[in-house]
């Protein structure tokens, strides 16, 4: 008969960082029963002995007091602090709650539905295929694994489905008809209540940073730790190509640099927030026609691999580059040939075709099917991304009728321009830190491109 001291007991308590968040502190011995049953009720593992419970909905302390109940019912022992127990028996509302007239337990039934929607995306049970803003709120459209495709409205407590399709080309295509140009690639960026649920579920209560992830060597850019000299890679490039001209707004937050033809235009935002879209391209049928092709950057793309861009942008005929190309299996052949030529693999997903650099490099490339069909200004057919393409490090955009000379160009340093180094990286409110060995890239074979 084991001794009585190593009988598991649980310990709940708030979160010390996140208020509403709770701990599950184990002692004793630890048993798969325990875990499992913590896991049932909402908690994650941090490591042995501790597990927490950090939602989006702000209901911790009501489900934490479940748990216990469950938990007792199997003879456990469980104790709950005082300060978690004031949290459980203090009754709140939500200001300016959008539905004023439910009751608490019918509020906390909709903010339930919610976080398991976003626990649902979080698990990759859910796959966000595109979101928008519709002046109001984020909304978005997904497709079930194992089920239907749905339109999601609101974020954080407040998602919600909105309406079911019966399948993701239905879905999609309704989308993208009801809020054209707002449409963007991939899942909504995360909200500050989503990045601090992550943080409480990465880092033990009283740390001051998530875990570190262990040392790697993988195939990173080799100039990814330059991710930040975006400003001083614009003015090198204005310096040295007098064809374009640089202006910057009244506001003096963004900085536009023109080629005298004025059919190729970027637009460069000085204090864009991480991860948010810094670098603006835009092709023009003439002066005052309409943009036929557009390219985005986030804050964090390797400033090598920008410097090509606008390199490629700058080594023609500026009418020809901006006129761009259609779709076509030449054209398509022609921008993906450098991805084939250095080895990576490709794989038809639905509407979508992805390459992967060799192994299990982090590095990768995809084409929308679905955006050929789609008007030239809407969301991205090709994204060059670092990390996953659903949670990026970082990425690149460009609508349909890119210059396929352009992808290539691009295509042709993501995919040689790459060292082999090593690489620590830790996440904290999802930024990304990295020390990288020096190497120098290689040339790249765009004509005019400056080497480092």
């Amino acid at each position: 008969m084991p001794h009585p001291e190593a009988d598991p007991h649980i310990r709940l308590d708030l979160y010390q960082d996140r208020s509403s968040a709770v701990t599950a502190t184990i002692t004793g011995t630890p048993t798969r029963t325990i875990h499992a049953l913590l896991t049932l009720h909402g908690f994650e593992s941090l490591d042995e002995q501790t597990m927490v419970m950090a939602r989006i909905d702000g209901e911790e302390p009501h489900y934490a007091e479940q748990a216990a109940r469950a938990l007792r019912a199997e003879n456990i022992t469980v104790d709950i602090t005082a300060e978690l127990r004031d949290e459980i028996d203090t009754e709140w509302t939500r200001a300016n709650y959008p539905m004023p007239w439910c009751s608490r337990e019918e509020i906390r039934e909709e903010s339930n539905d919610a976080q398991k929607i976003y626990d649902d995306i979080r698990h990759g049970r859910l796959i966000i295929h595109a979101h928008a803003h519709d002046g109001w709120t984020t909304v978005a459209v997904g497709t079930y694994l194992d089920g239907p495709s749905i339109h999601l409205h609101g974020e954080n407590h407040l998602r919600a489905e909105s309406t079911r399709y019966d399948s993701p080309v239905e879905a999609i295509t309704e989308f993208d008809r009801l809020y054209g140009d707002a449409v963007r690639p991939g899942p909504a960026p995360a909200t500050s209540t989503e990045h601090e649920a992550e943080r409480a579920r990465t880092s033990l209560p009283g740390t001051d940073d998530a875990p570190m992830a262990p040392v790697t060597t993988k195939l990173v850019d080799a100039h990814a730790a330059a991710a930040g000299n975006h400003e001083a890679l614009l003015n090198d490039f204005l310096e040295s190509h007098g064809e374009w001209e640089k202006w910057r707004t009244w506001s003096d937050d963004t900085t536009h640099a023109v080629h005298e033809s004025l059919v190729l235009r970027t637009e460069f935002v000085h204090e864009a927030s991480p991860d948010d879209v810094q670098w603006t391209i835009g092709a023009y049928e003439s002066p005052v026609g309409e943009r036929l092709w557009h390219a985005n950057a986030t804050t964090t793309v390797p400033v090598q691999i920008l410097r090509v861009l606008l390199n490629s942008l700058a080594s023609g005929d500026a009418t020809k580059i901006a006129a761009g190309s259609p779709v076509s299996e030449e054209t398509f052949s022609e921008a993906t040939r450098p991805l084939a030529d250095a080895g990576w693999e490709h794989a038809i997903d639905g509407r979508w075709i992805r390459w992967q650099a060799p192994g299990d490099q982090p590095v990768g490339v995809q084409f929308d099917a679905f955006a050929t069909r789609a008007h030239p200004s809407a969301p991205a057919a090709w994204t060059f991304w670092a990390g996953s393409v659903h949670a990026p490090i970082w990425a690149l955009h460009f609508s349909r009728h890119t210059a396929a000379s352009v992808l290539q160009d691009v295509a042709f340093e993501v995919a040689n321009g790459l060292t082999q180094t090593s690489i620590m990286t830790r996440s904290r409110h999802h930024n990304v830190i990295s020390r990288i060995s020096t190497h120098a890239p290689p040339a790249s074979r765009v004509s005019g491109a400056r080497r480092q």
